[in-house]
């Protein structure tokens, strides 16, 4: 028997309508064709395997303990997920009889390794073959059938997504369990999860609202002129120009060459007035703009954000509602905007569709040119998907709800720009240098909208009047100033994220990075995250309390802003993921070692854990006192302690109870036991030191004893350099 094991249902149930029938269907298979030629196809719904949680590998290390950090396996295991064992239980089987297995994962590092897992988890012996499918056009998948390659040319390919898996897990369990643990010992609740993707992200959302906070407005000057031509009948002939900056005036300009002096601007204004000019620039054009691309998942949730105000999940769940249930579009969670030449031959009956799902679009649809062949379509540019596209059923399965309408409706208007005439766009500049000033002047409108009416505009967006067309002037000629003013204005500050901005900065965030190479490797990849899994990080910061909604805006928690303090700035900015991109293509073209790559991320690791570059600091208004720092510390734990109302009067007790039942008197102001002073950490494993007395007087233990028995001799009420003599 041939095992075909594809990605997703889907993509298998397009395998077994290009295999000769019968078709028999199965739970989980569909088995094809009869005798030696005999095929069944399944598939995987996702990852049906997970790396296995900290315990598998220890026992100890169920418990979150701080000496048990860090965690590094020794020998690397899966387990499978609770939700699909089903699923996987039937791959199970089949393995087990196939002769001959073909891996139909998407072509891509995890549709690699999805596939790969499954067949090692189960030792498959049977060989394996490889098949890339980039379409589910019923001729693309018999092509790909026809022409299968031996799987082990693919392996670079799986051991760089295992490597990234095995690195996030690492990195992910091992921070997460140091923060939080930080945190718990100064009195906070909760996990404070760290991740490679989701921690920059949440910088990002920080970074902009500190920024925002601390914003103090400058006001700047800008300056315009009119000028009028100087010819005889050019009476009607002005035009109004603003100055623009040159290096003389580099003193007085911000990073955004705007002028902050409001005398000079006075002497400007003032130096051109009622003065001869000369147009030193006259240029105009008409321009076409060809239609955007269809879209990519990110492209949606951005374009359907700002349009609709739906956030990432919202569009992700009602396009997988669009793709699954009423089979109108094709698979939604696609990177790419480009379509496969052979769609081409299929946009009559797409469009037809187009007009009887959505019948405000039918004059669209019997308007397109059906001859007209943009750049959308190009074999080239596809990888493991295509672009997100309506299909050609002319019916949803039953009634769409109003997300499902705007969302279609969107991705149908992308689709029919492509048979729409170029926008035309008449350009216009002109400039004119008056004494050593330089003025310009542009004009734009749209001569033609063609596919710009297909463009959906925002409700609250103005009709602004239509400017005045510039004079159509030469080169040379002169010009006379008539007047000139200066307005005073304020610098704004960013807008706080919406869920359409960080989308939109997480698809680009190579303008986030400062370093030039490690810019270019994340202009190469697809960002933070990918298009599958980018709103799931974002919903993920949102139920972890690290982000929360403010109208529209998405804004950063205090427990993301006291992370983000704490964090190793390498740990919340995205440089780490260009670098680690680098690494696993490295990895992917045979040049790089995997375990070489785990070993240095081990050794940074282990880096994070002995010299962390900041600690966790409590919020004191949450913590309900007005410092933590004049609050004495749990002489059992550490923890900051507070006071309390008891049965005999006020008491410190300890902000872990009711896991710690630490108390001191509230007279008890400044304890012997050190307690009263900020934590030493242990030399051996960071828990916080306590002053304790002996039998020879006072010396410091580990606050984690009998886990951690490091001892420290006094130096005058403070913990010595030097370790204690066992006794």
């Amino acid at each position: 028997m041939h095992l075909y094991i594809a990605e997703k249902p889907s993509l298998g149930r397009a395998i077994a309508a290009a295999l000769p029938g019968p078709h028999q269907k199965g739970q989980g298979w569909i088995r094809c064709g009869t005798g030696e030629n005999a095929a069944t196809v399944s598939w995987c719904i996702g990852h049906l395997l997970e790396p296995a949680e900290p315990a598998r590998y220890n026992p100890a290390w169920k418990k979150w303990r701080q000496e048990d950090l860090p965690m590094f396996p020794d020998k690397w295991e899966v387990m499978p997920k609770e939700s699909v064992q089903q699923q996987l239980k039937v791959l199970e089987s089949l393995i087990r009889q196939a002769k001959t297995i073909i891996h139909a994962g998407d072509p891509d590092r995890e549709g690699q390794l999805l596939v790969d897992e499954v067949i090692r988890y189960f030792g498959a012996s049977a060989p394996v073959q490889r098949i890339l499918i980039n379409d589910l056009t019923p001729a693309a998948v018999a092509r790909a059938i026809q022409s299968p390659r031996d799987n082990r040319e693919f392996r670079r390919l799986s051991h760089s997504a295992l490597a990234r898996q095995r690195a996030d897990w690492l990195y992910g369990i091992n921070l997460t369990r140091f923060y939080t643990l930080s945190y718990q010992r100064q009195g906070e609740q909760g996990v404070y999860s760290v991740g490679r993707v989701q921690t920059p992200v949440l910088g990002l959302v920080v970074e902009r609202d500190n920024t925002i906070e601390h914003f103090q407005p400058k006001p700047y000057y800008r300056i315009e002129a009119r000028f009028k031509a100087q010819e005889e009948e050019a009476d009607q002939q002005t035009f109004t120009a603003r100055w623009q900056p040159n290096e003389q005036f580099q003193d007085y300009l911000d990073e955004e060459n705007r002028l902050l002096n409001r005398e000079v601007a006075e002497q400007i204004a003032d130096s051109v007035r009622n003065r001869p000019g000369t147009i030193t620039e006259s240029r105009f054009r008409d321009r076409s703009e060809a239609p955007p691309l269809p879209f990519s998942l990110s492209a949606l949730q951005i374009e359907a954000g700002r349009l609709f105000r739906m956030g990432a999940k919202d569009v992700l769940d009602t396009a997988q509602n669009l793709y699954e249930r009423h089979q109108l579009i094709t698979y939604p969670r696609s990177d790419c905007r480009y379509l496969p030449e052979g769609h081409y031959s299929q946009r009559e009956q797409v469009i037809r569709a187009i007009a009887r799902v959505a019948p405000d679009l039918e004059e669209a649809c019997n308007g397109a040119d059906l001859d007209r062949r943009t750049a959308a379509w190009n074999d080239k540019q596809v990888d493991a998907h295509h672009a997100i596209i309506p299909t050609s059923r002319p019916t949803p399965n039953g009634k769409l709800s109003a997300a499902e309408e705007k969302i279609y409706g969107l991705i149908s208007r992308y689709y029919l720009m492509q048979f729409a005439p170029d926008a035309v766009h008449r350009e216009g500049k002109l400039t004119v240098r008056v004494s050593e000033h330089q003025f310009r002047a542009t004009e734009t409108a749209i001569l033609v909208p063609g596919w710009k009416t297909l463009e959906l505009k925002l409700r609250e967006g103005r009709n602004e009047p239509d400017k005045t067309p510039l004079p159509r002037l030469e080169k040379g000629e002169p010009v006379f100033c008539e007047e000139s003013s200066l307005t005073e204005r304020k610098t704004q500050p960013p807008q706080h994220f919406t869920d359409a901005t960080l989308l939109s900065a997480m698809t680009n965030i190579a303008r986030f990075v400062t370093d030039t190479e490690l810019r270019k490797t994340l202009r190469e990849t697809d960002g933070l995250g990918t298009e599958a899994t980018r709103a799931a990080i974002i919903d993920t910061l949102f139920k972890r309390d690290y982000l929360y909604r403010d109208s529209r805006h998405i804004r950063a928690t205090d427990k993301a802003k006291a992370l983000i303090s704490a964090l190793p700035e390498s740990v919340s900015r995205p440089d780490r993921t260009a670098v680690w991109e680098a690494n696993l293509e490295s990895i992917r073209r045979g040049e790089g070692d995997p375990r070489k790559f785990l070993d240095t991320l081990k050794e940074e690791i282990r880096g994070f854990l002995d010299k962390p570059q900041g600690r966790p600091t409590v919020d004191s208004e949450r913590a309900g006192t007005t410092s933590t720092e004049a609050q004495p510390h749990c002489p059992k734990c550490r923890a900051p302690m507070l006071e309390r109302d008891g049965k005999f009067g006020r008491f410190f007790a300890c902000t872990r109870y009711p896991d710690c039942r630490g108390t001191r008197p509230l007279e008890e102001a400044t304890p012997q036991d050190g307690t009263g002073q900020k934590p030493i950490p242990c030399p051996h494993c960071f828990s916080p030191l306590v002053r304790r007395k002996g039998k020879k007087g006072w010396f410091w233990g580990c606050s984690n004893f009998p886990g951690c028995r490091q001892t420290l001799d006094d130096d005058n009420g403070k913990p010595a350099v030097r370790l204690r003599k066992s006794t």
